[in-house]
């Protein structure tokens, strides 16, 4: 079970890691179009969750496999992926761009300026980005954040994939004791 899960928690990581490093640089530029193209990595990537089970259930499993054992395997894949994805946020957030909120920030209050926000209600939204730049330097709370991007989604694909891979064991078993009968 270790070299499957590694083997596909590292390959769906590395992917998500690369998508993260190449857009990046680019995020000011895409804007919210930067988040559909990060989420649908994310999408992409979790799609190896259900591989990594059906590995599992084929070549260490015999064949059959029970949902719980399916969730465990798809979740530890999707842990994975997203301490991949973390680790290089963390890397990347630290060394790279440390400035990458308050650009961030910049840019959120231009977008409510050009639809016509209040004085009052761009400052309440500058004192309520400072408490979150304030939280967001500590590791701790930084790499929790960065985690429940991927996580979610990866353990969605974990508990669907679990579902149709040990329902197909089921389906098999259900179809060979009436063929017995």
């Amino acid at each position: 079970m270790k070299k499957i899960v590694l083997t596909f928690g590292l390959i769906s990581g590395v992917i998500l890691s690369l998508m993260l490093v190449a857009t990046l640089p680019f995020m000011e530029r895409i804007g919210d179009a930067g988040m559909v193209l990060g989420y649908a990595t994310m999408v992409a990537a979790s799609l190896l969750i259900y591989f990594g089970v059906r590995a599992y259930r084929d070549n260490v499993a015999g064949g059959s496999v029970t949902f719980g054992r399916a969730l465990a395997v798809g979740a530890l894949i999707a842990l994975i992926q997203g301490l991949c994805y973390t680790a290089t946020w963390e890397v990347y957030y630290y060394t790279a761009h440390p400035d990458i909120i308050s650009r961030y920030q910049a840019r959120q209050l231009e977008g409510m300026r050009e639809q016509g926000a209040t004085q009052a209600e761009l400052d309440a939204k500058v004192v309520e980005q400072r408490r979150f730049a304030e939280m967001y330097e500590n590791p701790v709370v930084n790499a929790g954040m960065t985690l429940m991007e991927p996580l979610p989604v990866g353990l969605l694909f974990a508990l669907v994939s679990a579902g149709l891979l040990s329902r197909r064991r089921r389906d098999r078993a259900a179809s060979l004791s009436r063929s017995a009968a």
